[in-house]
């Protein structure tokens, strides 16, 4: 006697290497992607530097370029600035908090 399906849904003998396989080609995908996205970071951060470094040249460039001319302008005006040196700190010691 033969029954019915006897031998379905048995998977076959070296089945269990093609799902070994399909794991390790997954998983070789998935490490594939994730190098490139590490090879990519270098490239990104170089590129970051370089901006950060130019804009950091010219914040320092504009900041020499202010206190240049506060110096001038303080130089020119000597005579105004110790009353109104003297003014904001009398200002601000009347008006102080009570400790």
């Amino acid at each position: 006697m033969r029954r019915a399906g006897l031998g379905e849904g048995v998977p076959p003998a070296n089945s269990g290497y093609s799902a070994c396989e399909e794991e390790n080609e997954r998983l070789a995908e998935s490490l594939r992607s994730k190098v490139t996205a590490i090879k990519s970071f270098p490239m990104e951060i170089g590129h970051e530097v370089k901006t950060q470094n130019k804009l950091l040249a010219e914040t320092d460039s504009q900041s020499d370029t202010t206190i240049g001319c506060l110096i001038l302008s303080i130089g020119s005006h000597t005579k105004l600035l110790c009353p109104m040196m003297l003014f904001a700190l009398s200002f601000f010691w009347i008006f102080k908090e009570p400790h």
